[in-house]
């Protein structure tokens, strides 16, 4: 796969890649409660804070299909009119009762009409969404959309590198999604919420590093637990429910894998891997793994079975809800030759404890959007290097 752009396929950057004090995983899907944020760290030179708040107030509901969580996007203008790096982010929840997790994403100017229509289409504030923007044309997966940052209650400042962020041009849109949880309420609706964010930007300077994200994927191909059965165990069954519901181009990308990872077949299983040729010079800097709820566990390796290898990107415990980004303990240079081989664990048995899905009909799980489908994605934070 290709190096994409700063408004990459970002996986997850959560708490402060700096912060040794953010929260520990506590499980595939964790129901912490709310709670506030720290305060941000100082202003370094030539930085700048930009407060951005939810154009309204807003109230949650539960699904129609019953639940206690609903996931909300909505488009928030940062104004720019010249370009700008943004090397820090800060989610502010309102309402800490209903605020479980947030996601903060940066869209290009070349996506935001997209979102603009979205927007206007769907009665009320914002649009449900889940996993990403839920915008086609400005998604994470395809490349059109950054997720620059993750708050789940304890997370700190976003903070990155003074002479490193991701380039804003003017016109950009941030997409914010928040996970409301009304578990506390029995899924009934309980007050508004109107959060904001704070924007750590900067103009740059010729030493400033545009950072960008180089997306590793694995195919997912998790068949029903043994004590499961109906229609959609079925992998071309399955296969066809996400064509119909996501469209073609999400619904070929299970059988595209297999052929990208050089597979002449599928291999069900709880875990699957691949390997990805490093094909420019570039060094990386941090990464993170995205995954859905039936997520495990995580690993990006460099050149595994070689006498260079090391694991670059460890989750061994990997949360749905503090998917947060890992500053590497130094950066690490990579080229042409070099390989990175991304392997996830999935775990079937979490679909009768996860509340999301307990009540879905079992299926063999495939890549898709929705919350029953299912990612293996390692995100790593590089810089392009010139020699």
């Amino acid at each position: 796969m290709a190096l994409v752009t700063a408004f990459a396929a970002v996986a997850a950057c959560g708490s402060d890649a700096d912060n040794s004090a953010a929260p520990s995983p506590a499980g595939p899907h964790s129901a912490h409660a709310g709670g506030s944020s720290a305060p941000p760290q100082p202003l370094r030179a030539g930085e700048r804070f930009v407060e951005l708040r939810m154009a309204e107030a807003y109230t949650p509901a539960p699904p129609a299909g019953g639940g206690s969580d609903e996931y909300r996007c909505q488009a928030i203008d940062p104004g720019l009119t010249k370009t700008a790096f943004l090397t820090g982010t800060q989610f502010a929840p309102e309402n800490v009762a209903i605020a479980h997790h947030a996601i903060v994403y940066a869209v290009p100017p070349a996506g935001a009409a997209a979102v603009r229509k979205q927007d206007a289409k769907t009665p009320g504030l914002g649009w449900q969404c889940f996993g990403g923007t839920g915008v086609a044309g400005a998604e994470v997966e395809e490349g059109d959309a950054a997720w620059v940052d993750t708050w789940a209650p304890g997370a700190t400042e976003t903070l990155l590198d003074q002479d490193a962020g991701y380039k804003l041009e003017p016109g950009s849109l941030l997409v914010l999604q928040i996970h409301y949880n009304l578990l506390a309420t029995d899924g009934k609706p309980t007050g508004s919420d109107r959060s904001s964010v704070r924007l750590r930007l900067t103009d740059g300077t010729p030493r400033t590093r545009e950072l960008e994200t180089w997306s590793v994927d694995a195919p997912t191909d998790l068949p029903c637990a043994a004590d499961e059965s109906g229609p959609l165990c079925d992998r071309a069954a399955s296969i066809a429910d996400v064509t119909k519901r996501f469209g073609p181009d999400v619904g070929e990308m299970a059988d595209r894998q297999v052929e990208e990872c050089g597979r002449g077949v599928p291999k069900p299983g709880d875990t699957q891997s691949c390997d990805h040729e490093v094909e420019a010079p570039m060094t990386l800097y941090a990464g993170f793994g995205h995954m859905h709820m039936l997520g495990r566990a995580l690993k990006v390796e460099l050149n595994p079975g070689t006498p260079k290898a090391r694991v670059v990107l460890d989750v061994p415990q990997f949360d749905f809800d503090n998917q947060r980004l890992m500053k590497l303990p130094a950066p690490v240079e990579v080229g042409p030759g070099d390989t990175l081989r991304v392997t996830c664990t999935h775990d079937a048995g979490l679909r009768k404890l996860v509340p999301q899905l307990k009540k879905l009909p079992p299926r063999y799980v495939v890549w898709g959007d929705g919350t029953s489908d299912e990612m293996c994605t390692g995100i790593m934070t590089v810089s392009l290097r010139k020699s």
